[in-house]
């Protein structure tokens, strides 16, 4: 049988790695570094305002992310439209299952009271803070215990001790909502989300008989003039327009005009 108190502590060095590994591709203002990693607490979603889960491929494990407000806020307010907090966190969860020799599926935002609820069973909390001060918590990584333990190819998970759980009290009270406030988020922490960009060349309006009647061969006309600019869409906001052209056998668009919107945020 495998010592309660190394097992715990390869927890940690696992729990560790799989956030610092979250924490390099995490949208933030300041460099993030592994703070502390204690056994999870009910209550350890409190001072977080966004979270995040995703399935484990092929068990029936789940990794979490709560994220503080300045994130939340940074992505609701984007001059490029609200940004989804999943899809701008997916990268992340990613980054934290490959560090776990794994994968994981699509992440689904989820309420940070709830966010326990998803993680089945003891689980450990790695929280990430910025690098320039150790107290201010941008993020906490949360993982089940039977994931860590699959990850080093352990049959069980160990209980959380009273000690291991004071300390987590410990982490939660010292963090204070202060912490997690905004401190004045700019467009630069959201410099590494990816983004999907769609070139719209015209549009137009056909009822649903014409649409099931279409065949391969038809032609349909659009409302834009040839040669009209070409229009640069994200998340459905103009931002740009600008001609179609042809690089190297693919189409590419060059900007003529940025949209007087997008230039004024």
């Amino acid at each position: 049988m495998s010592d309660p108190v190394s097992t715990e502590t390869t927890f940690t060095e696992l729990a560790g790695g799989a956030a610092a590994a979250g924490a390099a591709v995490l949208p933030a203002t300041e460099q993030l570094g592994v703070g502390a990693v204690v056994a999870g607490d009910p209550d350890v979603a409190g001072p977080f305002a966004g979270a995040v889960v995703a399935d484990l491929d092929g068990t029936s494990g789940r990794v979490a992310l709560l994220v503080g407000r300045q994130l939340v806020d940074a992505l609701a307010s984007s001059p490029l439209g609200g940004l989804d907090l999943a899809a701008a966190l997916q990268p992340t969860l990613d980054a934290v299952a490959t560090a776990l020799h794994g994968r994981v599926g699509a992440a689904r935002e989820v309420a940070t009271d709830l966010v326990t609820r998803e993680i089945a069973g003891p689980f450990t909390v790695a929280f990430l803070n910025t690098t320039l001060n150790t107290n201010s918590v941008a993020a906490a990584v949360l993982l089940p215990d039977s994931v860590l333990a699959a990850a080093q190819d352990a049959a069980a998970a160990p209980a959380a001790s009273p000690a291991a759980a004071a300390a987590t009290g410990a982490v939660l009270s010292s963090l204070g909502s202060s912490d997690l406030r905004p401190h004045h988020p700019g467009i630069e922490m959201l410099h590494g989300v990816d983004m999907e960009v769609t070139v719209e060349i015209g549009r137009t309006r056909m009822t649903v008989r014409d649409l099931l009647e279409l065949t391969p061969g038809a032609v349909l006309e659009l409302d834009r003039a040839a040669g009209s600019p070409a229009d640069l869409l994200v998340n459905g906001r103009l931002i740009a327009r600008g001609e179609v052209v042809v690089i190297d056998e693919d189409f590419g668009l060059r900007i003529t005009e940025i949209a007087v919107d997008a230039a004024a945020s």
